[in-house]
């Protein structure tokens, strides 16, 4: 009988919403082509603002896949979920009506949840009063409704919680699933990551914090990580859902794999509440831990999906936090940033960028870096600038980083 510790979990679906595609393969093909999704923002009225641009997602709708009515149930970061979770239990070819529907469950994280609805009741209670306030407003804002709303419509009946750590929600949702399957408390997990915060207090609050990168004249330019011309991250929004599947439960149903997860491992900096460490030790202790958990040597990864998300003090800090871990293999290694071509799509950033991992390890192709022109010498790994890169990967690794001081990593490695 198979024990606990070796059960192993396997990635058997994945979906995406992004600025660049709401299907993986138009968002990982124009992704690789080294495409651009950040633009001036067309959903909000940036007058007043000192921001006017970012990644949304302005084509986005649920035609097909939840009737008109309910959709106006659901914020957009649920919407987001619920859109990204129809591929990827599709892409998975899960009949759940023959599974114990206790043994599948829903993790997903988001940093704010629904921040859009919270703002729209709040301003209608000003304007209307109290009585006008929607009853919707509970269960469309709470942070838990992008897995709950998943849950109902499958009808999984396992683990089902949402993680809010900030831009690590994703990752650390992620993990939470790997280990529910590991432990043998579940043989199914949907999970990921969503986020709409591109609203009109999220903007103005990230812009207040001069967070953000200012080159309003040149958006596709603005994401730029390890630059030395970079001056801030670029909002943006979506979601990454992925199935994650005991190997056995998927090898006995005939399962199209598309990678293994091999590892996680997450830490604190308790530090300071928005700045990361700058010696990266909360970071690189988190990827230690992944490849330690992955029971693998530093030497055998092959690819870093950075957090890279193009502010000064965070590429700095994450190149030195590889270095930390990695020693001379650094150097050897190829690294890249995503969100130069999304912008920042928070809690929802690490979901995307493992569907980018697998489709990496499938392809044999590591996306780019784009508006990498001038390296920062602080920053003096392989980013894989401009142009994506063929290259044989077998192991690699995607970093996520949070305002808290969250950290969350998790190995991925090609399915043989």
């Amino acid at each position: 009988m198979q024990t606990r510790s070796e059960r192993r979990v396997v990635i058997t679906g994945m979906g995406v919403v992004t600025p660049l595609g709401l299907d993986v393969t138009t968002f990982w093909n124009r992704l690789t082509a080294g495409e651009s999704g950040v633009h001036e923002l067309t959903l909000l009225d940036t007058s007043q603002y000192k921001i006017h641009f970012g990644g949304d997602i302005p084509e986005f709708n649920l035609d097909g896949i939840v009737e008109h009515r309910e959709v106006k149930r659901l914020d957009r970061f649920t919407q987001f979920a619920v859109h990204a979770g129809h591929q990827a239990v599709g892409d998975s070819g899960l009949d759940f009506s023959g599974l114990d529907r206790f043994r599948c469950g829903v993790i997903i994280g988001s940093g704010v949840g629904g921040l859009g609805e919270i703002e729209a009741q709040i301003e209608r209670m000003i304007k209307k009063g109290p009585d006008r306030v929607s009853p919707f407003t509970v269960p469309k804002m709470m942070l838990n409704a992008a897995g709950g709303n998943i849950s109902i419509t499958y009808g999984l009946r396992g683990p089902n919680y949402a993680v809010a750590t900030a831009c690590a929600s994703a990752t650390n949702a992620m993990g939470d699933a790997m280990r529910s399957i590991r432990l043998g408390e579940t043989d199914v997990m949907v999970t990921g990551g969503s986020e709409a915060a591109i609203t009109p207090m999220g903007l103005a609050a990230f812009q207040n914090m001069k967070a953000l990168s200012t080159r309003n004249d040149e958006p596709t330019l603005a994401s730029r990580p390890f630059d030395a011309d970079r001056d801030g991250f670029v909002m943006g929004e979506g979601a990454g859902v992925l199935v994650f599947e005991e190997l056995q439960h998927a090898l006995a149903r005939g399962a199209k794999i598309h990678a293994e997860v091999l590892g996680y491992g997450t830490t604190s900096d308790a530090g300071h509440i928005t700045a990361p460490d700058p010696n990266g030790s909360g970071a690189s202790a988190a990827m230690q831990a992944a490849i330690d958990d992955a029971g693998i040597d530093p030497t055998q990864v092959d690819y870093v999906n950075a957090h890279g998300t193009s502010t000064p003090l965070g590429d700095k800090a994450e190149s030195q936090a590889i270095k930390n871990v990695f020693g001379e293999h650094a150097y050897k290694l190829s690294v890249s940033s995503t969100k130069s071509s999304l912008g920042h799509s928070l809690g929802a950033s690490g979901g995307i960028e493992a569907v980018v991992v697998c489709k990496t390890l499938q392809e044999s192709l590591i996306p780019p870096t784009i508006n990498l022109t001038n390296p920062d010498p602080n920053c003096d790994l392989d980013y894989t600038p401009i142009e994506a890169k063929r290259r044989e990967v077998r192991i690699a690794i995607s970093n996520s980083f949070g305002f808290g001081g969250h950290n969350a990593c998790v190995v991925l490695k090609k399915y043989e």
